[in-house]
């Protein structure tokens, strides 16, 4: 079982049915204790980087979802849910993130003349080729972004897709069993659900052996 962290950011119903459309069965999850009964995390996030971290620190889940984040279980970010995972960002100075990775959330630099925020697609190029979260995601693949700040990883291995907008950044990272977008995977079709595919196969790995028992 997939849960959806709500923490009363965003539209999470679209989240939830993408992933019910590639045969995932995902749940809202709103305590700790509820986070013992699913086998995979999502951390959604929409909006301004401050409101987001202030929502999750008031919904009590905080240390909850960097313990799940910090851990070998399968962890999905999204959009702000995937900027969070870092210290801080530019959009909200003083405000730290999670922390999981080092590296800060930046503003696009406006010298490039592009319009702020990117809205639409924009095509992918695979920095971590034979990763199974990033199975049958090809460079040149189209996915869907709303966003006028872009994570800079410190660690440039934890890059496993990049997309450039003025400004070459990570469109994507992976480590272990955790992978995070800048893009919206739910908005993003083809390459979006079958992001989610290999996600819920993952969260099924992870189930079989309590089942075993």
């Amino acid at each position: 079982m997939i849960g959806i962290v709500d923490y009363d950011i965003g539209n999470l119903r679209s989240v939830q049915k993408a992933f019910q459309h590639v045969g995932g069965h995902a749940v809202f999850v709103r305590t700790p204790e509820e986070l013992e009964q699913v086998d995979a995390l999502v951390l959604p996030g929409v909006g301004a980087f401050g409101d987001c971290v202030r929502c999750l620190a008031a919904s009590g889940m905080w240390d909850a979802v960097a313990a799940w984040a910090r851990s070998e279980r399968p962890f999905f970010g999204i959009c702000v849910g995937y900027q969070m995972l870092f210290e801080s960002s530019e959009e909200a100075p003083g405000q730290p993130g999670l922390g999981i990775f080092e590296g800060q959330v930046r503003k696009f630099s406006s010298a490039h003349g592009l319009k702020i925020p990117q809205i639409g697609w924009n095509t992918l190029t695979v920095r971590q080729p034979g990763l199974p979260l990033l199975a049958e995601i090809s460079t040149g693949d189209f996915v869907y972004f709303v966003h006028s700040y872009y994570v800079a990883p410190r660690d440039p291995s934890l890059v496993a897709l990049e997309t450039t907008y003025g400004d070459t950044f990570a469109a994507a990272i992976a480590r272990g069993n955790l992978i995070a977008t800048q893009f919206h995977p739910e908005k993003s079709q083809r390459a979006g659900l079958q992001m989610f595919k290999n996600f819920v196969a993952l969260a099924e790995q992870a189930a079989a052996p309590a089942l075993a028992k």
